[in-house]
């Protein structure tokens, strides 16, 4: 089952650390454990953007960063396996990015990432359109103008 649409913009994502909380921490941990400090640090930040997609009932999978679905990721792609208390967690690693999380075997993630996909995705605070400030005209002084100017 794929989901129609996928979270374009990075930024109205939802943050994995804000609906996953547990997940994210143990990512950063495990990363760190595995020698791979700048994917802990990229962890601590990825969002949501899409279900893996499959509607297997062991997979909590998601995308991290737009992906079409079923087509190889090409160069520079990697996985980086975890080690995880419970369960099983792979990344897959584009140049540095964190592109796609598996996770398996851990139905607890599955409610809070669903309903963080049903969202309505909002745009960041800062890209809400800002009304311009009214024009206000005043008279031009004529010392600033050479005083020569009509009027």
């Amino acid at each position: 089952m794929e989901q129609e649409n996928p979270v374009e913009q990075d930024d109205a994502a939802p943050l994995v650390r804000d609906v996953l909380p547990v997940l994210a921490a143990e990512l950063v941990r495990l990363l760190e454990q595995e020698g791979e400090r700048e994917l802990a640090i990229c962890a601590h930040d990825l969002r949501i953007v899409a279900d893996c997609g499959c509607g297997d009932d062991f997979c909590q999978s998601f995308r991290t960063e737009p992906h079409p679905p079923g087509t190889p990721f090409g160069p520079g792609h990697r996985n980086v396996p975890l080690l995880p208390d419970r369960g099983y967690l792979i990344l897959d690693v584009v140049h540095g990015r964190i592109m796609f999380v598996e996770v398996l075997d851990r139905p607890e993630l599955r409610p809070p990432l669903t309903a963080a996909l049903a969202a309505p995705v909002t745009a960041p605070v800062d890209a809400a359109p800002v009304e311009a400030a009214p024009v206000v005209t005043a008279p031009v002084d004529a010392a600033l103008t050479g005083g020569d100017q009509a009027r």
